[in-house]
């Protein structure tokens, strides 16, 4: 029983000691496992990483995680440019959530993002994404960089080497540590919106937490 105990002592250690060694937000995520709900956004919005929409600097951020294939994103998309067009100091991200098992086009969509990103084209791709939701092969995403004017060679060696799959796969660590499995979800300053998300509801959401930042010190 002695042996046990000291074994048990010892492993526990080991366990905490791999863990304090793990970065922020995996010890997180090791600490709580899967089994806890979580509410809170895992990941903060980075400037110098997030796709970002309307003022760097305004006290509210709605995050989104989505698909491009996804027809509730598609949905979604024309409520969040209301909200925006209503509310002038909100900051929306876009952050990848594809879900590949139902979604064939999605990751390769989400790619074709990313490599108009590194043109500064990445929200006028993502807006012919989302309203061409059923023309996403290689073929049509290739014709939107054209339409953007991007160089359709390298445009075409980005997706065939997945140049920008590592970057799909960030986002995606991160809806899991958030607890995010579906599209759209939303995060209103770091909080998990649950709930409808028509023109009403968020635009409520996001002045209560306008609101709310107003007040803080």
């Amino acid at each position: 029983m002695l042996t046990a105990a000291v074994c048990a002592c010892t492993l526990t250690w080991l366990v905490l000691h791999a863990t304090k060694l793990l970065p922020k937000d995996l010890r997180l995520k090791a600490i709580l496992g899967t089994g806890q709900t979580l509410v809170d956004l895992a990941i903060p919005v980075d400037p110098e990483r997030d796709h970002i929409r309307g003022p760097e600097d305004a006290p509210v951020t709605l995050v989104e995680y989505g698909d491009y294939e996804c027809p509730y994103c598609g949905q979604a998309e024309p409520i969040v440019r209301e909200l925006l067009a209503e509310i002038g100091d909100l900051r929306y991200v876009w952050r990848h959530l594809p879900l590949n098992d139902v979604r064939p086009h999605a990751q390769v969509a989400g790619e074709a993002s990313e490599a108009a990103a590194t043109h500064g084209k990445f929200w006028e791709m993502s807006d012919l994404l989302l309203s061409h939701q059923d023309e996403l092969t290689v073929r049509d995403l290739i014709g939107y960089a054209g339409e953007l004017g991007l160089d359709a060679e390298h445009f075409k060696e980005a997706l065939r080497k997945q140049k920008y799959a590592s970057r799909i796969a960030e986002d995606l660590e991160s809806a899991d540590m958030s607890g995010v499995s579906g599209t759209p979800t939303f995060f209103i300053n770091g909080r998990r919106h649950y709930g409808a998300y028509d023109i009403p509801t968020l635009s409520a959401e996001v002045k209560a937490a306008r609101a709310r930042a107003a007040v803080l010190p």
